[in-house]
């Protein structure tokens, strides 16, 4: 049970594991995408009907016609990755070894929506997976199995996704044949340490300036591509917004959001510690672009502001 692109490296590693035998891939309906509104299948549909696999699409997990169908395929063992989709009890005690969910963080901590990006926004230098039995709380069941690995200086969203997706797919290979051969000892997550990823919502990519640049550049690192890190920039009948793309700390200081300096090496924009240096930025409409063609069609001069 997967929808989104992060499930796809643990359909794979199932297909290909030669002990397992797939009974249905269940995801998603096709939702309306693009500016023609067309629906599209999910990542997970698109690639199990490649693979040849049968795929239910129920509109709520929780529909009794859905569960029957379940039922019907008699599974040994359900495994979930990013469905999107609460699973009610009688879906989590159907199969006689449970459900087993693959989650990018190192439980109790993020658990929610979107671990990857809270963990990056946050700072933090280590993340990983955890293989955990469902239960009926959110992210609350059973450790089975974790892998930790580190967040490096330079990955963002984007890079630490593939990584956990694929660190995810192979620790869970590595572990359902002793998971249900009995030979591992669940544990329970730890009270302490507990914290929440939730769902991220377009108004955390803008940027507060008051912030130290280290946690503006983080939350750039985190929410890149989507929403992406933004500011706007008074103007005329209504301001710019402007998405940052790469930006570097620099030591600089000033009033919050003011431009300090601008030139062929970027803009620098004073924060609440220290400050930021953009490098490549976007006009909303516009294309990408680096901070010299940027400032050829859009005059910047110290002393400016970036609106709050």
């Amino acid at each position: 049970m997967g929808t989104a692109e992060l499930s796809c490296a643990s359909l794979e590693a199932l297909a290909r594991g030669q002990q397992f035998q797939l009974a249905a891939v269940v995801t998603q309906p096709e939702r309306p995408k693009g500016r023609a509104l067309k629906p599209q299948p999910s990542p997970v549909k698109a690639l199990a009907q490649k693979l040849n696999f049968s795929v239910l699409e129920p509109e709520r997990a929780r529909d009794e016609k859905f569960i029957n169908e379940l039922r019907g395929l008699a599974p040994d063992l359900i495994v979930v990755a990013a469905y999107g989709q609460i699973l009610p009890p009688a879906i989590l005690d159907l199969p006689r070894h449970g459900c087993l969910n693959v989650h990018t963080s190192l439980l109790p901590k993020y658990r929610g929506a979107a671990p990857i990006q809270w963990a990056i926004a946050n700072g933090e230098t280590e993340t990983g997976v955890t293989i955990m039995k469902m239960d009926a709380g959110l992210d609350t069941g059973d450790i089975v199995a974790q892998q930790r690995t580190a967040i490096q200086p330079a990955d963002d969203s984007v890079t630490l996704h593939a990584r956990l997706a694929r660190l995810g797919a192979e620790l869970l290979l590595a572990t359902i044949p002793d998971y249900v051969a009995g030979k591992i000892q669940l544990r329970p997550q730890a009270a302490e340490g507990v914290s929440h990823a939730p769902k991220i919502k377009k108004e955390d990519g803008h940027i507060d300036w008051n912030l130290p640049a280290k946690t503006i550049l983080n939350r750039l690192r985190a929410f890149t591509p989507w929403p992406g890190a933004f500011t706007f920039l008074k103007a005329e009948p209504k301001p710019h917004l402007l998405k940052i793309w790469e930006a570097g700390e620099v030591e600089n200081s000033g009033g919050a959001g003011e431009i300090l300096l601008v030139d062929k090496n970027g803009i620098v924009v004073a924060c609440g510690q220290k400050a930021l240096r953009i490098l490549e930025l976007q006009r909303e409409g516009g294309r990408r672009m680096n901070t010299a063609e940027f400032l050829a069609g859009h005059a910047l001069k110290p002393g400016e502001k970036f609106l709050m």
